[in-house]
């Protein structure tokens, strides 16, 4: 299957959301001050932002659209144009940020998201480019985690560092890195704890880490990605700002887009915070997690 067609079948729940929302309002409704309130709430309650939202009713307005005359591919193309602006500017390639060696990738996110499964998926997609890489198990409250995350290593061909459920999690880190850099590895990807719910320890916890594997490499960690479960909805703006106080985030990797009609809230969170975008989970497939592109998903999310 192609990269495109993946992008689609991924975010078909949301274009076919998009597709019917617009075109009973465009092409069902006379064109008038109520239509393009009803066109701005639709798009708010497909989670894109009220000022997204806005933007996009203002750019519908601004293009002096005739559906009489102008095709739904034209009208989608408007929006579609729209989309890509916003993101393009926000691609961020995995398989081109290996400037040190070992990169050392911190990966946060609340427990349910994927987190694990995303690491095992990343460590998939850097091996396929001939990267060495090692995760670090440091997720040592849940021993599922550990667990899981080592199958993940031994399907895709990953080495990992573990120790024992309740073992300090910058301990693993620590050697993690430690092994990385004395076995020439590419990458060294962190799994850590997602339990925001105890704020405090989770920020001790974080600086801890970040702490000891400046031991290291004074520059480390090199990317701090955050994972996000599309299916929660607006929770997820929440969840960014709680990690933005804890740590400087570099990335953003939403997963289970194939599992909603409002893979709009990429939008929302670009808009509001700006944050590169690494990749997309639209499947439960080793390979459904995707390397974001601004274009596909832009044309994806808008096909009619």
């Amino acid at each position: 299957m192609k990269i495109f067609d993946k992008f689609k079948l991924g975010l078909s729940k949301s274009s076919k959301n998009f597709s019917s929302g617009l075109n009973n309002l465009i092409f069902k409704r006379k064109i008038d001050d109520n239509m393009l309130i009803e066109l701005e709430d639709f798009l708010i309650q497909s989670d894109v932002g009220i000022e997204t939202a806005k933007e996009l009713v203002d750019k519908f307005t601004s293009t002096k659209i005739n559906p009489e005359k102008n095709s739904k591919e034209e009208i989608f193309k408007i929006f579609a144009n729209y989309i890509f602006e916003i993101l393009k500017p926000l691609e961020r390639n995995i398989e081109k940020i290996n400037q040190n060696k070992p990169s050392v990738i911190l990966i946060a996110g609340v427990n349910g998201v994927g987190k694990t499964t995303t690491i095992g998926k990343l460590g998939k997609i850097l091996k396929k480019n001939n990267k060495k890489v090692i995760f670090g198990a440091a997720d040592t409250f849940r021993a599922a985690a550990v667990s899981q995350l080592e199958v993940w290593a031994n399907r895709v061909g990953a080495s990992i560092i573990k120790s024992n459920e309740g073992a300090d999690p910058a301990s693993v880190a620590y050697k993690t890195i430690e092994h990385a850099k004395k076995n020439s590895f590419d990458f060294a990807i962190i799994d850590t704890a997602g339990r925001l719910q105890n704020k405090k320890n989770l920020m001790d916890e974080f600086k801890k880490i970040t702490q000891v594997v400046k031991k290291i490499d004074s520059n480390a960690p090199h990317e701090i990605f955050l994972i996000l479960d599309a299916t929660t909805g607006q929770s997820v703006i929440s969840q960014v700002e709680e990690f933005q106080k804890l740590i400087p985030l570099t990335g953003i990797i939403m997963t289970k887009l194939d599992g909603t009609a409002k893979g709009g809230i990429l939008l929302a969170i670009s808009k509001k915070f700006k944050i590169p975008i690494v990749a997309l989970g639209m499947g439960e497939k080793e390979d459904d997690l995707q390397i974001f592109d601004a274009k596909y998903y832009s044309e994806a999310i808008m096909t009619n």
